[in-house]
């Protein structure tokens, strides 16, 4: 046994460690597969339900509705309960929602699918991160962090040039019923590998130093740190996976007039950039640490080069033509700095309070997610109400995100730096 592990009594070994994360990861890369499955299926779906540009913005933002909704209970759940119960019984729901999605015949039932997959996948991750906080040291839940996205993106890799494939040999409503049987398997391996929660260790700060815990977010909401990195959170974050998720496909359709072969293939592109971006970030963040480069700095440095990007975007429109996919590749990859927020929110509370911490962060993500697919789709209706052509409009809701963005992270800029 090592030091480390007599001073932190539930640190895992190595070899644990290892295994819990793969059983995480597993359950993570189905719940991005069903959050990104949108992108690859818009054509389809706008085509067999009739959907406007709002409503598939709507549809898609419903998964991040359903789980936005669950972030602050989950949340308590989490730091009483521990990931393991908490994740399986969510992922429950997961499975209904990927089976009632396979069944609607309507706009209106997918949605409700879509929202019930969106609560049921959303303890995923901060269920993962909630556990890293008491098992692995501060380098390691930076590594892991990086990582478990890492396997969201691979993930949104498989919701792309894979399922366009599937597509003509089983449809998608088969596929949304192999998803639940996949997503049902994970929680076997978390069922029979994750270690219970220990409410009353005696390694456990969340007995001993704070006994005291009614369960509220009362010190969350207190922070000048988590209102620091907020709007950064809602904008770029959530902006995003709003693009990686959603966007990036209409966008080489509608704007740069591609098919939808052409589309799969760009969006197969972008998410393999974001998949190496994470991995790398997973091998690099650890020494950044350790040489004393702080997050925020990170954060500030790098943000304004997904500004850059999208005025490069914004400016060229259609005539990015077959570049479109590499533009909104560095997009993605340039916003990554800002997942960098997350775990490091994760960090600034002690352990006892980070479930909690982690689940408000989410929301804020989230809702910016939500706020953003929708918020571009009814701009871009709007745009085409006032009689622009579609990829002009595309190219104001674009603009209208990059403004929002930039100036959440000049908020970021001003705030007064506080330090975990």
């Amino acid at each position: 046994m090592t030091a480390s592990t007599l001073a932190h009594p539930e640190r895992l070994p190595r070899r644990m460690a290892v295994v819990v994360f793969l059983a995480f990861a597993l359950a993570y890369f189905f719940s991005a597969l069903v959050r990104a499955i949108t992108a690859t299926l818009s054509p389809t779906l706008t085509t067999e339900f009739s959907l406007s540009a709002q409503d598939l913005g709507l549809l898609a933002g419903g998964y991040f509705l359903g789980f936005s909704l669950t972030q602050l209970p989950l949340g308590r759940l989490l730091d009483k309960h521990g990931p393991k119960k908490v994740v399986l019984a969510f992922l429950s729901f997961a499975v209904l929602g990927c089976l009632a999605f396979s069944w609607a015949d309507s706009f209106h039932g997918l949605l409700a699918a879509r929202v019930l997959c969106g609560m049921g996948v959303s303890a995923c991750l901060m269920a993962p991160l909630t556990g890293y906080r008491r098992w692995l040291d501060a380098s390691s839940q930076l590594r892991s962090n990086s990582w478990m996205l890492m396997t969201g993106s691979l993930g949104m890799l498989a919701a792309t040039l894979p399922v366009q494939w599937l597509m003509p040999i089983w449809g998608w409503r088969a596929l949304f019923v192999m998803l639940g049987v996949m997503i049902a398997i994970a929680m076997v391996l978390i069922a029979l590998v994750v270690p219970h929660w220990k409410t009353s260790s005696a390694g456990s700060d969340s007995t001993q130093t704070f006994p005291h815990d009614d369960g509220s977010y009362r010190e969350i909401w207190r922070s000048a740190y988590f209102w620091r990195m907020t709007p950064i959170g809602f904008f770029t974050y959530g902006g995003m996976v709003a693009i990686q998720t959603l966007w990036a496909g209409p966008w080489m359709t509608q704007v740069a007039g591609w098919t939808a072969d052409e589309a799969a293939k760009g969006l197969f592109l972008i998410n393999l950039c974001m998949l190496v971006t994470f991995w790398l970030w997973g091998l690099v963040t650890p020494a950044l640490a350790r040489r004393g480069i702080p997050v925020e700095r990170l954060i500030a440095w790098g943000l304004p080069l997904s500004f850059l990007v999208i005025g490069v975007l914004v400016w060229m429109g259609p005539a990015v033509g077959s570049a479109a996919a590499v533009g909104l590749a560095l997009l993605c990859v340039t916003s990554t700095f800002v997942a960098l927020a997350q775990p490091a929110v994760g960090m600034a509370f002690p352990s006892h309070l980070a479930g909690r911490a982690l689940s408000a962060y989410n929301l804020v993500v989230f809702a910016g997610i939500f706020v953003v697919q929708w918020g571009i789709g009814l701009l871009v209706d709007a745009g085409r109400g006032l009689g622009l052509e579609k990829p002009a409009a595309y190219q104001v809701a674009l603009a209208c995100f990059g403004i929002c963005s930039t100036l959440s992270w000049v908020y970021y800029l001003l705030k007064k730096p506080v330090q975990p």
